[in-house]
This record gives structure tokens, C-alpha cells and sequence, in this order.
């Protein structure tokens, strides 16, 4: 079973290749998925990195608040939608 990486504060040049070249250091990485705007197709800043247990484990231990393109990397074990809690709210109002 693979475990997921959250790795946020990506600079907006970071590519798919230079992410994954950086986790590889430290085992074999399965995938990378960087998250881009729905609408404008403008990167956010994060994204997901799957790799085996033991290697995400030392990966995230490594990488979390090295500096990439002047920003300070958050890395740790992603979590699911649900855990997360937060985002939008399906409440409406009635105006």
C-alpha cells in the first residue's frame, strides 16, 4: 500500500519532474499530482506524492521546511477529505 504526501508552499514554477526528482532522492516515487485552479489552470502551490510507507516517511522527515524557490515546504502525510474538516459549507442563504 502506498502512502500520500502533502507537500505545500510549492513555488508556482515547480513541475511535475522537479517534484518527483526531489522525493526520489529518498525512495521510488509512484506519482505526482499538482493541483492547479479549476477555472484559470493556475497552480496553488501544493500537491500530492505517493511513494512506499517506510520511504514517504524519511522523505517527510527530509523535506518538510527545506527551502524551494524561496519558499519554506510544508510536508507531511496527507489526509483524507473527510479528516481535514473545513472548506465550504453547502449552507445557503435565502435572500
Amino acid at each position: 500500500m502506498m502512502k500520500t504526501i502533502y507537500v505545500g508552499n510549492l513555488p508556482f514554477s515547480s513541475t511535475q519532474a522537479e517534484i518527483s526528482d526531489l522525493f526520489g532522492r529518498y525512495g521510488t516515487v509512484h506519482s505526482v499530482n499538482l493541483i492547479s485552479d479549476r477555472e484559470t489552470g493556475r497552480p496553488r502551490g501544493f500537491g500530492f506524492v505517493e511513494m512506499d510507507p517506510e520511504q514517504a516517511l524519511a522523505a517527510i522527515e527530509a523535506l518538510n521546511g527545506i527551502e524551494l524557490g524561496g519558499r519554506s515546504l510544508r510536508v507531511n502525510e496527507a489526509r483524507g477529505r473527510d479528516e481535514r474538516g473545513g472548506g465550504r459549507s453547502s449552507f445557503r442563504r435565502n435572500d
